[in-house]
């Protein structure tokens, strides 16, 4: 199950630590003018700032009185060890203070905790509870892992058709992973209508928002035309930001187009290069290897060099990558150095220019 770690949302809830107090003649008066000016909490400013201690100390007092904003900020620290030894277990007993208090991050936040057995005894029918109370209460990350739990079917009722509804609820409030998730079952007819078209929106929202899968099926799609026009261009350049961003999958299919020359210019240096990145992580392919089968050998040597600095360009001593060797012909056939005219070979045995010949295997489907 993914995690999401809705930090970030901590400053909605930092509202509540604002202590009351009256205003002095000086703030009325600017407020008359300027309107209300909104007052920054110390507590959660200074904890935005990296002051983790002082925000901690800022903190507790409005937690021992019971505040769940403050409390919450103070499980974050211990959580994430910001500026603390890490502490899970402590991280646990206060994000179920927060949570009776009623903060709602709390208690998605102490979902994952039981989720994942990370300071307390893991227990995922304990998680199930809270992820639904949490998404009973409107938050979208937890209304995000029900739909999973609904779709594994084991903490909560076996449902496709509501593990589709709390997708798509979390996909349309912008979540990366619901739109990925649920433009995928709109795609393949799973507890929902068959949509092609809306499947391939929401998993192109998705890969605008920087999902790594994402982005590789989209591009698939673009290359299939599936849900969307057929644009082989545009799908390489998908395939690209997702190889660049580590992807073995999207390292494979972009080198064969790049091998093929199939929606970028061919280029089987390039292509090589990709191909080492998608091994190293244990993806090979056969059908990639017949496309490369006639890169000359010095490419096929700068490709893995540069495979080996990724994503660092070669140092400068190997810029210009090594200087092949000419080649001298057949063994018996030794071509003597051009310092002589005399010694100069004959028009009709000089060796061709050497150019590169066509891939030997059509381009396969990405």
């Amino acid at each position: 199950m993914r995690r999401l770690a809705p930090l970030l949302l901590l400053a909605a809830a930092a509202l509540a630590l604002l202590p009351a107090h009256a205003q002095s003649p000086a703030e009325a008066i600017s407020s008359e003018i300027f309107g209300p000016r909104q007052k920054v909490d110390e507590a959660f400013g200074t904890f935005q700032r990296g002051y983790f201690l002082t925000a901690l100390e800022l903190a507790l007092p409005r937690a021992g009185q019971g505040d769940a904003a403050a409390q919450t900020l103070i499980a974050e620290i211990y959580a994430k060890g910001l500026g603390v030894a890490e502490n899970p277990a402590r991280a646990a007993g206060w994000y179920q203070l927060a949570s009776n208090n009623g903060d709602v991050l709390a208690t998605f936040e102490l979902a994952l905790l039981y989720q994942e057995g990370a300071g307390v005894t893991q227990d995922r029918q304990r998680a199930a509870d809270l992820f639904r109370k949490a998404a009973d209460a409107g938050y979208m990350p937890a209304k995000y892992n029900m739909a999973l739990l609904h779709v594994e079917g084991t903490y909560a009722s076996p449902s496709l058709t509501e593990a589709a509804k709390l997708l798509k609820e979390a996909a349309d409030a912008e979540l990366p992973e619901a739109q990925y998730d649920y433009g995928t079952m709109l795609i393949e007819g799973a507890g929902a209508v068959p949509d092609p078209v809306g499947g391939a929106k929401y998993i192109g929202l998705a890969a605008d928002a920087g999902l790594i899968d994402a982005q590789v099926d989209y591009a698939t799609l673009l290359y299939m035309g599936q849900g969307v026009g057929k644009d082989v261009p545009a799908a390489a350049g998908w395939y690209q930001r997702a190889a660049e961003a580590g992807s073995p999958v999207a390292q494979n299919r972009y080198a064969k187009l790049l091998a093929a020359g199939e929606g970028v210019t061919l280029n089987l240096e390039d292509a090589a290069m990709w191909r080492a990145l998608a091994r190293r992580q244990g993806l090979s392919d056969p059908s990639l290897d017949r496309l490369l089968v006639s890169i000359p050998q010095a490419s096929l040597a700068r490709a893995e060099e540069r495979a080996r600095f990724w994503p660092s360009e070669l140092p400068d001593t190997a810029a210009a990558g090594p200087t092949p060797a000419a080649d001298p012909g057949p063994a018996d056939a030794t071509l003597p150095a051009p310092t002589d005219a005399s010694e100069a070979p004959a028009a009709t045995s000089a060796l061709p220019a050497e150019t590169p010949s066509a891939p030997d295997a059509p381009a396969q489907n990405p």
